[in-house]
């Protein structure tokens, strides 16, 4: 489930209106808004050219002159406190109350830092949520929620507010957020603003800017595509839908099958049924991403045939591709857009007839699943239809080994790289903050060796875009799932040693391995909060559990050291389990792995001489090595590096 989301046309339009109105502030000041202590305050907006601009806190008044309908001026920075009022003034007044000074952090990524407090539709309720709301008493606490907005060039305001922390508004509360944010408060007694900008389902290119994209050749396609998309819109998405089947065709069993799937005639007595309209994660296909045939037969009278008719098939998440009879009618890449394709009259007959939706989904919610009824419409007279709701045949397909991500919509999916970069950052810089906590990867798993590259370079690319240096960037690594590789972690692990002044917070020990989203956030934001007390705070505490430092082979044994040992290795209920070793065959087998002193020494049978050592290497691993601090090791990879 998703938020609505403004899109391009009315953010370009908004953003023109601005342009010639009195004196507006950006989007982030607003009544309740928490700004950050101890360095300078940037404010900024929109005003008339020549305008005089002034802003007002705690009696101290800074002010320019609008120039290119846009002004930008700097506080002196604050110690933590509040509640202040805030006022600027050009040809009008603003007053913004209950401004606190304290601690801001950006939460940002995918469906599992997305994901609110409270309830949501197709996914089970957070751990211990109605206790936590209960007693979220904070008022020093406050959560900014930016609207979910596709841009293809980068805006300068998005919609949002700042919800003060009650029993009332927690549950709309990012939940990672909402737990990180408590832990903070609590550690450092100070207010907390949460900066919240996310989406369900979307890959880390979509989070990087223009120039930010433009440092990877590997996307140099996309930059071009996206150029053109601007320029020529149709001949663009043309040929987006031109690459999008030639992947079909290599990739998806249904579209390689011979027959294939889409054809006038198909024996579907194996498939399975559905009824429609539904979300296919409510009906069968819990947690399931990637391709899912549906067909149904159906019989039009003789008198239609000579026709046109229109097929309405409600909205269909996120991408298909229709065909009546085997004859291609349409295809579309919105997820919440009512599907209508006009059925030549030539494409009927008498009798029976057969549809075929090859839908894709990539994140989050799949499938055919409601809005506008299911029916065949007669185009000359609407009171005339074949309602096609109830029971279809469907099929998953089967993907090819290492498929490639499969092209993505350049007119604005959110998937497009640079577009939530564009419509839910840009407008957020450069508002002062003290870092980011980030929760995303799963769409990016299945290039897992690229994203290796990708997350620096989106990391790096926002901290160009703040102008604060390297800020402290904590991420979580994904969580134990069935249909998430380890590779994905490891490229995670990875990162860590490219991405100056950050962390990792490991959640081994709290994934699910039958849902994506798993229910227990509450270590995911405490665990991000103990390593933000270390790295932005200076505090002497360990945050991390063990990462792997060294390999070394010692005859038949491999002795490991690591890094954040916490007061020294811990093997949790019972003896150390999840290593691998393999020998110059790169043969992996099951291992013993006992800790000495500040090593563990891992050791099989089966192999003589070792060469690579893995730990929790699976997409559900298995795995108990800790340090005293009580934090989960990562999982690595000694022949991966």
């Amino acid at each position: 489930m998703r938020i609505p989301i403004r899109t391009l046309a009315a953010a370009l339009c908004a953003s023109a209106a601005l342009a010639h109105a009195d004196v507006i502030p950006a989007s982030l000041f607003r009544d309740h808004a928490v700004l950050q202590q101890g360095m300078p305050i940037p404010v900024w907006g929109a005003a008339d050219d020549g305008e005089k601009v002034s802003v007002t806190l705690d009696g101290k008044t800074v002010s320019t002159v609008a120039k290119d309908g846009k002004w930008s001026v700097k506080l002196d920075p604050m110690t933590a406190g509040g509640p202040y009022t805030l006022t600027i003034k050009g040809n009008n007044e603003i007053t913004l109350s209950d401004i606190l000074i304290g601690e801001v952090w950006v939460c940002s990524g995918q469906s599992n830092m997305e994901r609110q407090l409270g309830l949501r539709d197709w996914q089970q309720p957070i751990k211990n949520w109605e206790a936590e709301a209960a007693s979220a008493n904070f008022p020093q606490i406050r959560h900014f929620g930016t609207a979910q907005t596709l841009a293809l060039e980068p805006q300068e305001f998005v919609d949002g507010e700042w919800l003060v922390c009650s029993p009332e508004t927690a549950p709309q509360f990012t939940a990672v957020g909402f737990f990180f944010g408590r832990a903070l408060h609590q550690a450092r007694g100070v207010p907390i603003g949460l900066i919240h900008s996310s989406w369900g389902g979307t890959p880390a290119e979509a989070w990087t800017s223009p120039d930010g994209i433009k440092r990877l050749p590997q996307l140099a396609d996309t930059i071009k595509r996206l150029e053109w998309i601007q320029k020529d819109p149709e001949a663009a998405r043309a040929e987006y839908h031109r690459d999008l089947e030639r992947w079909f065709a290599e990739n998806d069993s249904g579209t390689a099958a011979k027959p294939a799937w889409n054809g006038e005639s198909l024996d579907t007595e194996t498939w399975s049924t559905m009824n429609l309209p539904v979300m296919w994660e409510n009906a069968g296909l819990p947690n399931y991403n990637g391709i899912v045939w549906f067909r149904r037969e159906i019989d039009v009278p003789a008198a239609w045939t000579d026709q046109e008719v229109d097929l309405h098939l409600g909205a269909i998440d996120d991408v298909d591709t229709t065909w009546v009879n085997g004859r291609f009618v349409g295809g579309d890449t919105t997820w919440n857009k009512s599907r209508v394709y006009r059925i030549p009259a030539d494409t009927l007959k008498a009798g029976r007839n057969s549809i075929a939706v090859r839908v894709l989904d990539t994140g989050g919610g799949g499938g055919i699943w409601g809005g506008d009824a299911m029916q065949l419409v007669r185009s000359d007279d609407p009171s005339q239809a074949i309602a096609l709701d109830g029971e279809w045949r469907y099929r998953t397909s089967e993907l090819s080994q290492n498929a490639p991500y499969p092209p993505t919509d350049p007119s604005m999916g959110s998937g497009t790289p640079t577009v939530l970069h564009n419509g839910m950052i840009a407008p957020l810089q450069p508002y002062a903050i003290r870092g980011t906590i980030w929760y995303q990867g799963e769409a990016n798993a299945p290039q897992s060796d690229f994203y290796r590259e990708l997350f620096p370079n989106m990391v790096e690319d926002w901290r160009r875009g703040w102008d604060q240096g390297d800020f402290p960037f904590l991420y979580v690594q994904i969580a134990p799932f069935k249909e998430m590789p380890p590779e994905i972690r490891e490229a995670q692990r990875l990162s860590l040693d490219r991405i100056p002044n950050s962390a990792m917070a490991v959640t081994l020990d709290v994934g699910d391995a039958d849902d994506i989203h798993p229910t227990d956030k509450r270590p995911v934001g405490e665990r991000l909060a103990l390593a933000a007390r270390a790295l932005a705070y200076g505090e002497k505490l360990e945050y991390s559990g063990p990462l792997y430092q060294s390999f070394k082979a010692k005859g038949k044994r491999a002795v490991l050291r690591f890094s954040h040992l916490g007061g020294g290795l811990v093997a949790k209920n019972g003896p150390l389990i999840g290593f691998t070793i393999a020998g110059p065959d790169n043969v992996f087998h099951p291992a013993q792995a006992k800790i000495v002193g500040k090593t563990v020494v891992v050791t099989s049978d089966e192999v003589s001489a070792p060469t690579a050592v893995r730990y929790a290497w699976a997409n559900v691993p298995e795995g108990n090595l800790y340090n005293e601090a009580g934090l989960p090791a990562s999982p690595f990879a000694t022949d991966s590096e």
